[in-house]
């Protein structure tokens, strides 16, 4: 058996991390994603169904939890949602506050989805400026 060597580990706290993955990224206010999304851009929520089902989803969000990701949205991955149809597709990652959704629309890049950004404060932003919101569990549009 041959001997691997030990690649060294770079440390970063995650402050770090999360700047550098924002650096790469051009990251879209509420207002901004809800143009995108009305000149084509697919909204990606990753938050779990308990946040979801408390605060709302976004109306024609296309719901993928973090962990399904790059599986549903890899337009060569045999996993992949229908929705994820080529690596020029605009997407845009919502988590509930922006924060692992900035991480997660960096992962996205690294397939190749080179237009993959994140929505700046996540749904709490979209909610705070009077976007459209369906109720969690049926779809249904909350007033507002």
């Amino acid at each position: 058996m041959g001997v691997t060597a030990e690649r060294p580990v770079t440390r970063r706290g995650i402050d770090t991390l999360l700047a550098e993955a924002r650096e790469q990224l051009d990251r879209l206010g509420p207002l901004e994603a809800d143009a995108a999304r009305a000149a084509g851009a697919l909204l990606v929520d990753i938050r779990y169904a308990a946040l979801r089902e408390r605060d709302g989803t976004i109306p024609g969000a296309l719901i993928v939890e973090r962990n399904e990701l790059e599986w549903r949205l890899d337009p060569e991955g045999s996993h992949r949602a229908p929705e994820a149809t080529s690596h020029g597709l605009r997407v845009v990652v919502i988590c509930n506050e922006g924060y692992a959704s900035s991480l997660a629309a960096v992962s996205l890049r690294q397939l190749g989805l080179h237009r993959a950004t994140d929505l700046d404060g996540g749904f709490q932003a979209w909610r705070a400026a009077g976007l459209p919101v369906a109720d969690g569990d049926s779809g249904t549009p909350l007033p507002g």
